[in-house]
């Protein structure tokens, strides 16, 4: 199962959101996964924050049969090595919250979006020239909205997403869409302490899924 990176562009672009977590458990890791693919989710991000994340990567990769629309990419990797680790596991994508161009050549030989995180224009031109479709914005609670819309208004037609600080509320969602983000990248509010302390996954899918709904009411 794969897909091409237009297929990817598109799910984000139709989704709006990015779910992204991280856990050491790798069931509860694939149970979290089902939560946010029955909310609505089609496209996700599991971030490299833990010592074994590669294995439990590759435990939800080896279940992905259970989700066959789903594109699973990889997040928080800082490096060409990582980067070609999680590729050869079958990573969808690859999103950093740092612009390193040396991930950018690793990406492009497996054919894989890479999405570099960035906080300058400078960094986003950069970016850019090194074959960046898609640029994460990081991070989102610190540059805010109007850093979106001025980097629009000097480079046109870029594809941002927006992580760091975003709620999952119409008005903190919308003040981003509004700016001229193609997507929000949606962690601890979506997959909460309290959500991981119960293990309780049907509240999970039900934030996944109201989040989801905020994104199609603004779309209208």
């Amino acid at each position: 199962m794969s897909f091409s990176k237009d297929q990817i562009t598109s799910a984000i672009r139709k989704a709006g959101i990015v779910p992204l977590f991280t856990h050491d458990n790798a069931d509860e890791a694939l149970s979290m996964v089902k939560a946010a693919y029955l909310g609505g989710m089609r496209v996700l991000e599991f971030t490299n924050r833990k010592s074994n994340a590669l294995d439990v990567f590759i435990h939800i990769i080896k279940n992905r049969n259970q989700f066959p629309d789903l594109a699973i990419g990889i997040g928080t990797v800082m490096d060409a090595a990582t980067t070609q680790k999680f590729i050869d596991a079958s990573a969808d994508f690859i999103i950093s919250p740092i612009l390193k161009p040396e991930m950018a050549d690793v990406c492009k030989r497996g054919n894989k979006h890479w999405i570099p995180g960035c906080a300058t224009i400078t960094e986003i031109a950069t970016a850019k020239d090194h074959g960046a479709e898609i640029i994460k914005i990081f991070p989102g609670s610190v540059l805010g909205p109007s850093f979106v819309s001025s980097v629009l208004s000097v480079i046109p037609n870029l594809q941002l997403m927006i992580t760091g600080g975003v709620e999952p509320t119409e008005a903190s969602i919308g003040s981003w869409f509004k700016a001229g983000a193609m997507a929000v990248g949606l962690g601890s509010q979506l997959f909460t302490k309290e959500i991981l302390e119960k293990k309780d996954w049907n509240q999970l899918q039900q934030k996944v899924a109201d989040s989801f709904a905020i994104v199609q009411r603004l779309k209208r």
